[in-house]
């Protein structure tokens, strides 16, 4: 399949809509897909960062928010780091890592590789600004049937031993992201127990510690 990433728009609004509506049907609380004025904002903040796979023929069929941070280690929620959803009070155009709030792929466009080439975009954007990583917060929603007999730090160490295997972190260790820590609280998430796991993908062109920006 022909897939090419590029900068979404406030003109892509409705085929972002719809890639959520697919990717996220009833029950999923609608309130939750994006709104006009979120993808307002994320145009208004960071273009760049706001990523579509696009067909040949014009459709979108996935799309990734992000936005820069200064990575402090300390425990958030979703909500907070983006913004509820708008990243315009959070976003930190010195920061010093790329945080991504969202990936979507509709589902018949799924097991085709669109969410690799989204990640591997957002890495070379990584490469591109000199930032020092990427990170997210990663859902566990494998950890549901587990949370009676293990914590959420131990399934998440199973799933990287590969003794178990996790739907979303599993993904995320194949594109070479790496656990930093376990985030409670997160997302209102029954699967994952309302548990993520923050992962990085370190610059490979940064020695470690160091991370000096690119002038924009």
């Amino acid at each position: 399949m022909d897939v090419h990433i590029r900068s979404y728009t406030v003109e892509d609004y409705e085929q972002l809509l719809d890639v959520q509506r697919e990717a996220f049907p009833p029950p999923f609380p609608e309130e939750l897909w994006w709104r006009r004025d979120q993808i307002e904002a994320h145009v208004r903040a960071f273009p760049q960062g706001a990523m579509a796979a696009v067909r040949s023929d014009g459709t979108i069929i996935g799309s990734a928010t992000s936005l820069i941070i200064q990575y402090d280690g300390k425990p958030h929620t979703w909500e907070e780091v983006s913004d509820r959803g708008y990243i315009e009070g959070t976003h930190n155009p010195n920061g010093d890592s790329l945080y991504g709030i969202d990936v979507c792929v509709r589902p018949s466009a799924r097991g085709m590789g669109v969410a690799g080439l989204l990640y591997e975009a957002r890495k070379r954007l990584v490469t591109e600004l000199g930032l020092k990583r990427f990170v997210a917060g990663c859902r566990i929603p494998g950890y549901g049937a587990h949370a009676g007999r293990l914590s959420a730090e131990e399934y998440v160490q199973a799933v990287v031993r590969g003794e178990l295997k996790d739907q979303v972190l599993s993904f995320m260790l194949k594109q070479g992201l790496k656990p930093l820590q376990v985030l409670p609280n997160y997302l209102e998430d029954e699967d994952s127990r309302d548990y993520a796991v923050l992962v990085e993908w370190r610059n490979p062109n940064l020695p470690e510690g160091e991370g000096e920006r690119k002038t924009e």
